[in-house]
This record gives structure tokens, C-alpha cells and sequence, in this order.
């Protein structure tokens, strides 16, 4: 993976309900966001999967992302960095990382398939990679929160959402 130089937090429309607002990362140039990646390198491998988890998002968004959703403490802070996965359902394998703000917003990262024999993420470079590089993402978006440089309009994310070297 390449290191991140600058990211962006880009809303996903299609996503678009009354109970959260779910955004994904584009990093460094790239307009295709992580969750757009996903998709693509999962679509003929786990075509019934991704279709469950779209189906889920599409339901977060209307009623809101419900510790219910998610195994959390996904992260090196645990609770504190926001760090979920979107729980497995039985007898599936894709996971997918999330950044959980409250209720009301989510951003989505990467994931991977996790067969059930392991039980660490670590077990699994695929998912340790993409489990760390939205760690890095997090960090930068907390502390920004923290700095009064990102804040909330409603379930909506305003102020900074680009990241770049500049800036960081």
C-alpha cells in the first residue's frame, strides 16, 4: 500500500438517510475512495456478501450506526479512535473497517476476507494493512475534531476535509 501523502473525507450520496451520514476515504489523488476500492476487488469473489453489506449500510444511514453493527474496538486506542468492523454474519468471511462517530456518522475503509480459523486481524496481512491505514486516517481526523478544525453540522461533518502534507 502506498503511504498516505493526503486524503479526503468524500460523503457517499448513495448513502443518503435521516439516521447517519456515511463518508469513505479518497487518498492521496485518487478519486476512487477506499470503499470504492472494496467493491471493486471483492465483486466476483464475494458478489452475495457485498450485496449484505451494502443492503446493512443502506441501513445504518436510515436508522443510524447502532453499536448493534459493529464489533468495536477495532483500534490501537480501543473505544477512543472509533475503530469498528461491521460484524460478520455467520458463515461469511468480508470484513470491512469503519471509523464510528456516535450514531450519526461513519466512514468506511477498506477490509478483506477473514477466514473464521484465525482470530486476530494480525494473523492476516491483507486485513492488518487496511485495519492500520485507517488507524492513521483516524488519528488525523480525531485530533483534528480535538482542534476545533473538523466539527458537526447535524449528522454532518464540516470544516477540514482534506489532509495533506501542508496541513498535517
Amino acid at each position: 500500500m502506498k503511504p498516505i501523502r493526503r486524503f479526503e473525507i468524500v460523503e457517499l450520496n448513495e448513502f443518503d438517510g435521516s439516521g447517519a451520514t456515511i463518508y469513505s476515504i479518497a487518498l492521496n489523488d485518487d478519486e476512487e475512495t477506499l470503499y470504492d476500492r472494496f467493491l471493486a476487488e471483492y465483486n466476483e469473489q464475494f458478489p452475495d456478501e457485498l450485496k449484505d453489506i451494502v443492503d446493512r449500510l443502506y441501513t445504518i444511514a436510515e436508522l443510524g450506526a447502532r453499536v448493534n453493527f459493529f464489533k468495536e474496538n477495532e483500534g490501537a486506542l480501543g473505544a477512543g479512535d472509533g475503530l469498528v468492523a461491521l460484524f460478520d454474519i455467520p458463515g461469511k468471511n468480508l470484513r470491512l473497517y469503519c471509523i464510528r462517530f456516535g450514531t450519526f456518522a461513519l466512514i468506511i475503509g477498506g477490509g478483506g476476507p477473514k477466514a473464521k480459523t484465525i482470530r486476530a486481524l494480525q494473523e492476516d496481512p491483507k486485513l492488518t494493512a487496511e485495519n492500520y491505514l485507517l488507524r492513521t486516517v483516524s488519528a488525523q481526523i480525531n485530533q483534528a475534531i480535538r482542534d476545533g478544525e473538523i466539527w458537526w453540522e447535524g449528522n454532518r461533518l464540516a470544516g477540514r476535509l482534506q489532509f495533506d502534507d501542508d496541513n498535517d
